[in-house]
């Protein structure tokens, strides 16, 4: 495990999950692949793309002062 870089997502927790399938462009995916390979790299733990994204999305949605003054958050925030 690297300790000279820090990736904003760090270390990934273990979650429940439910399938969401969706389309992206084949640069995103590239990129996507990119930061899988670097996170593994960093963190020393093989981390698919597929296992990143709702990561980067909750990361992302978390980061949105727009959304979080809208007066909704996670349901993990309401429920827990």
């Amino acid at each position: 495990m690297s300790t000279t870089r820090k990736l904003r997502l760090g270390p990934l927790p273990k979650t429940e999950t439910v399938k969401v399938t969706f389309v992206c462009p084949a640069s995103l995916k590239a990129d996507l692949d990119r930061y899988a390979a670097l996170h593994t790299q960093t963190y020393g733990k093989t981390v698919s793309t597929v296992t990143l994204i709702p990561h980067m999305l909750e990361a992302f949605i978390a980061g949105d002062r727009g959304f979080r003054r809208g007066g909704e958050w996670s349901s993990r925030e309401k429920n827990g």
